[in-house]
């Protein structure tokens, strides 16, 4: 039957509707999830306490997600919605799975963004960051960071998320910080920690240095300047006639993207392996709107492979090559040495293997100050003092000639972040002094501070290293020790593991030390005399306990003495530097786990394990918290402190464009949440490859909300179609008809498919083998099928009774499959039937019986589909012809093979077809001819049917129907 019968239309016929099993629920339709899940998550209580208490009841295994922290400061975006809610897929499958599961949130409270908004509060109170003690200002950050923990606490409750948090970590909370200094200590006292005087990335506008994690790259256009550097002298094996007199002396060009770097080379660095000459200009081009400043006559000497480029940003239109030039050994004057005995210094050639011709002039300007490479390069041929040009506030220092004070970027007002006059400043006394050759612009990727987006510099400063390459107890270096650690670390997905990899290998040491004020200080003494860390397990002790009752702020407040004990605090200097806030993360599992380990003296009721089973974050993180968690742990441990590690991808909107408020195009998961409840977010994560970049917006949300209705309707028809189940109804398999054997079957299937992805934390294969389940196997076919034995077969009949116990099989199995990714939905439909049976989140997937499987049953139902597909095709065009109402009306006569029929075999096909009856005729192929059904028509199930009037006491029903009429009325009379 389609539908509850109708009244017939004779008006002393009988109303049979109340004889009819319609499903019954109290279940609604409409999820009124945004009213329902506060509700909802009222009843659970502390829910994480109670899912631990039940598996520790049962002894289950341990299972550890450690917490990435997200910043504490302001509401959570969607980034932090995806990122949770699919480690609350983790912690809630694998509690399904059979887990004791150890989740305990984190956040992450020192650095620069916070420092900054207290800043703004200061100075809107008149006052600036330099009248303010650092006591004072540690403890407003302090209390932002403490509110933000609280709010956004309560946004991830709201959203589903189950975990500790009642025993909540933060890298602020002084047990923390005493953490971090000790694990800072611990590389101290290895002599894995050295003061190094290097170029390393710093931001003016942030006043602090910058370790390869916290920059982000974006376009940006430079000039670009081409500068001649006169040669002065040369070796004895180079041509006589090179500084002989002629009418210009020759000059190295150089080709820079930073101008402002100039006053700060000492020299220029060439490629041993590259070609050089020394060309002559003979003719500029004509009819241009300026004058060049090159000139023939003019001597110039370039790598042979990018002379020509040189020459046309030139403006050289012909030139000879005078001979092959080897630089070895040539020196040349600074090209502000006119303007400034300041520059009046020798500049040397050296050989560098960095140097290539494959842009520029083949020769590479050296400021040793100011770039990794020139650093190296300068000191790898004997030369030890660094020249220091620009301040911290990216402004050169007094003593550099001619160009004191200027800005390299500005650092306040409405211009803050943007480059200041000193590239111009320089440029002109370039062409003053004559030794500019061309000047031009370039859009590159240029690296920026991922916190203020303003651009970077790299700036000779002393900082403190973390040794990368130096051995340690293991005989191996850290690099090696993580490296190892990598490859013995599953990666999902698995192009993780070289992408760190390559990180890895290439990084330069680990920069931990920064110049702000809100963070875990690098809380150690230095010797005035030698310059090295101090030593001393009982200062180290001393300092770690303070911490911990006190908080890092006391290392700022208290006398060097409270800390020294017996040392003369004169000859000590306190490093009030701050740890790079990548260090804070990396130590979290310090202490998180570490405290909870047995052998460490933990006596409380749930213990944790060291390493964790998984570390989940985004695919940034590779060159964040994983990687700084990796060698922390490498570095005090040996290993690293995971397992395993799972990563995602960022959040686009619809078009595949980044989320910025300025566009307009942001998705608020807490809008989401109040509109359409969080089990709709959640059920949009499980839908999408969580492993790549995924879209959300409106009409992608509407997708998801079409997929939640397919889900909810298939719970509350089985809820309705299971009203008042009892075990007494319960049918053994052996009793089963060929469809529910099929349908057992497809649990046995789906259950395997399940449990190995959420294993694999392949979620998306998970929710859509499970709808593409609800809407072809269950929807399209069983419930089609069994809803004229569930409506109209009498309660005792074994095809009712079968069906029954089928639904109860899928109810129990949908609600525990999905219950990770739709909990709130689940446990609505879990408590609708079983008010009294606790939470559905605590219970495991029921185990499925071996004997379900039936690969036959399975081909058996697949052959039919073809031929039913045929069939419903044929009903749905008589439909739209009026030939019949509904298919009840519909007597169809398939012809096709005798193969094709094979598998009706002892099966109705009339009931397959949802037909009052149906004729099989064997031809070559499948075809149908629809008739009406030439038979009275049951008054109760509206088949049109031949026993109809055959029982004498219900004449206007089918035999079927009668006999169930006549149960109903006898316990009902």
């Amino acid at each position: 039957m389609a539908d509850a019968p109708e009244n017939t239309s004779e008006s002393t016929a009988r109303d049979y509707r109340d004889t009819v099993f319609l499903p019954e629920t109290p279940f609604p339709m409409r999820g009124g999830l945004p009213q329902k899940e506060p509700v909802i998550l009222e009843q659970w209580g502390d829910l994480y306490g109670t899912l631990r208490a039940e598996r520790q009841k049962q002894n289950a295994p341990l299972y550890v997600l450690h917490d990435g922290p997200p910043y504490a400061n302001g509401d959570i975006h969607i980034g932090h919605a995806l990122n949770k809610t699919l480690k609350d897929f983790v912690v809630r499958s694998r509690f399904l799975l059979g887990y004791d599961v150890d989740y305990v949130p984190g956040w992450d409270c020192h650095g620069l963004p916070i420092e900054w908004k207290i800043e703004e509060q200061f100075r809107a109170k008149g006052r600036r960051k330099e009248e303010v003690s650092k006591d004072e200002f540690r403890r407003a950050c302090r209390e932002y960071a403490g509110k933000y923990i609280d709010l956004q606490k309560d946004q991830f409750h709201r959203l589903g998320i189950v975990g500790d948090f009642a025993n909540r970590y933060a890298t602020m909370d002084f047990t923390s910080e005493a953490a971090i200094v000790a694990e800072f200590h611990k590389f101290k006292n290895s002599g894995q920690l050295y003061r190094g005087s290097k170029p390393v990335m710093w931001s003016p506008v942030e006043r602090t240095a910058l370790a390869d994690a916290e920059i982000e790259y974006h376009d940006h256009v430079s000039p670009t300047i081409w500068v001649k550097f006169p040669v002065t002298a040369m070796s004895d094996d180079h041509p006589d006639d090179l500084l002989a007199f002629r009418s210009s002396t020759p000059s190295i060009v150089i080709w820079t993207t930073t101008p402002w770097t100039i006053p700060a080379n000492r020299a220029i660095s060439y490629g041993p392996e590259i070609a050089y000459g020394l060309y002559e200009v003979t003719a500029m081009e004509e009819g241009l709107e300026f004058a060049p400043w090159a000139k023939p006559g003019d001597r110039l000497i370039l790598a042979d492979k990018l002379a020509e480029d040189v020459f046309k940003a030139a403006k050289i239109a012909a030139w000879t090559r005078v001979y092959d030039i080897n630089p070895s050994g040539l020196e040349t004057a600074h090209p502000l040495a006119a303007l400034d005995s300041g520059y009046g210094f020798s500049v040397p050639l050296l050989a560098g293997d960095h140097v290539t011709d494959d842009a520029g002039t083949g020769f590479v300007h050296t400021a040793p100050g100011h770039g990794a490479d020139d650093f190296e390069v300068w000191k790898a041929h004997g030369h030890h003092e660094v020249p220091d040009t620009v301040d911290p506030d990216g402004a050169y220092y007094p003593g550099v000639p001619l160009f004191a004070g200027l800005k390299v970027l500005e650092t306040e007002g409405k211009k803050t972040g943007k480059f200041g006059p000193a590239n111009g400043a320089v440029m002109e006394k370039l062409i003053e002094a004559g030794n500019l050759l061309a000047r031009g612009r370039l859009e590159h990727s240029y690296p920026h501070s991922w916190r203020s987006k303003a651009p970077i510099i790299f700036r000779n400063t002393p900082q403190w290293f973390i040794r990368m390459d130096q051995p340690l107890k293991s005989g191996d270096t850290l690099r090696e020790t993580a490296l190892n650690a990598i490859d013995a670390t599953a990666f999902h997905p698995v192009a993780g593991k070289n992408r760190i990899r390559s990180m890895v290998e290439g990084r330069p040491d680990w920069l931990v030390s920064r110049q702000r004020a809100w963070g875990t200080p690098l809380a150690m003494f230095i010797d005035k005399q030698t310059g090295q860390p101090l030593h001393d397990p009982e200062v180290d002790a001393r300092i770690v306990a303070a911490v911990a009752e006190r908080g890092a702020d006391i290392w700022f407040t208290a006398p060097d003495s409270d800390f020294l004990g017996a040392h003369d605090p004169a000859r000590y200097e306190k490093v009030e530097d701050i740890l790079d806030v990548w260090f804070d993360s990396g130590s979290t599992h310090a202490f998180t786990l570490d405290p909870r380990l047995p052998e460490n003296g933990y006596t409380g009721d749930r213990p944790a394990h060291w390493p964790a089973d998984l570390y989940l974050e985004g695919s940034d993180q590779h060159r964040g918290w994983f990687q700084s968690s990796l060698l922390e742990g490498c570095g005090t441990r040996g290993r690293a402190p995971f397992t395993a590690v799972l990563t995602h991808g960022f959040t686009l909107d619809e078009k595949g464009e980044k989320m910025s408020k300025s566009k307009g195009n942001t998705t608020d998961p807490l809008t989401i949440i109040k509109e359409s409840g969080a089990d709709i977010l959640r059920l949009w994560v499980a839908l999408v490859d969580y492993s790549d970049d995924q879209r959300i917006g409106k009409q992608i949300l509407q997708t998801t909300v079409d997929a939640y209705r397919k889900l909810r309707n298939t719970v509350r028809y089985l809820l309705g179609a299971l009203a008042d189940f009892d075990e007494a109804e319960r049918l053994p398999l052996d009793q089963m008809p060929p469809l529910e054997r099929f349908i057992l079957h497809r649990l046995h299937e789906l259950d395997a498919q399940v449990r190995a992805a959420y294993a694999e934390y392949r979620f998306q294969d998970v929710v859509r083998p499970v709808l593409e389940f609800c809407a072809g196997d269950l929807s399209a076919l069983y419930f089609d099928i069994r809803k004229d034995a569930l409506y109209c077969d009498r309660p005792d009949a074994l095809r009712r009774r079968a069906a029954r116990t089928v639904m109860d099989e899928v109810f129990m199995r949908l609600t525990a499959w999905l219950s990770p990714l739709t909990p709130f939905t689940m446990e609505e439909a879990w408590t609708t039937r079983f008010p009294d049976a606790g939470t559905n989140c605590a219970r495991v997937i029921p185990d499925t019986p071996a004997e379900w499987r039936n690969p036959a049953e399975a081909e058996r139902w697949a052959a039919i589909n073809t031929v039913l597909e045929v069939v419903n095709e044929s009903l749905e065009a008589a439909r739209r012809e009026k030939l019949i109402g509904g298919a009840l009306d519909a007597w169809p006569t398939v012809t096709a093979p005798a193969s094709a029929f094979a598998p009706f075999e002892g099966l109705d096909a009339a009931e397959i077809f949802r037909t009052s009856g149906a004729d099989l005729v064997e031809g070559e192929t499948i075809s149908v001819t629809v008739a009406v059904a030439d038979h009275p028509k049951c008054a109760r199930s509206w088949r049109r049917v031949p026993d109809v009037g055959s029982d004498p006491a219900y004449p206007d029903l089918s035999a079927r129907d009668a006999d169930a009429v006549r149960y109903w009325d006898q316990t009902h009379a």
